[in-house]
């Protein structure tokens, strides 16, 4: 099984907002940091202008481990977009954080073949940077 090389697809830039600002500006920093409510614990991704649990406007990111479990698995066998003809097939994956359970971060895995991605398998946090603004948060094997 071949392994994606990532690093010649010229990948869609996501455009942060006055809300997802602090989470490319920690990913640039390579932190995950996910939005944490002050009142009630919860955490919660993707982020919202209040918490989701108990409708508090007390939130704020902070840093989270990156290490987690893959919850679900997709794998692309075509390109929907022509931008990832070269990398197909690979494993699109939603993990789940230890420190954060609850909320789950989508990403793709990387360094292994599509082959590899399975439900309840170990996983860690890498940084793809992507230009100077955006760094991606994505996932490789737990070592």
């Amino acid at each position: 099984m071949t392994i994606s090389d990532w690093s010649k697809v010229k990948r869609p830039i996501p455009v942060p907002n006055d809300l997802t600002k602090p989470y490319w500006e920690a990913a640039k920093k390579e932190v995950l940091a996910m939005q944490h409510c002050q009142e009630c614990g919860t955490y919660q991704h993707p982020p919202e202008p209040i918490c989701m649990n108990c409708g508090s406007p007390n939130i704020k990111f902070d840093p989270v481990e990156g290490k987690g479990t893959i919850y679900a698995v997709s794998i692309m066998f075509h390109a929907g977009d022509q931008r990832f003809v070269s990398v197909v097939p690979y494993a699109s994956i939603l993990v789940e954080l230890d420190q954060a359970m609850g909320p789950k971060i989508a990403g793709n895995l990387l360094g292994a073949p599509y082959t590899e991605a399975k439900i309840g398998r170990r996983v860690e946090v890498v940084f793809e940077k992507i230009n100077d603004d955006i760094t991606l948060p994505q996932f490789r094997l737990a070592k």
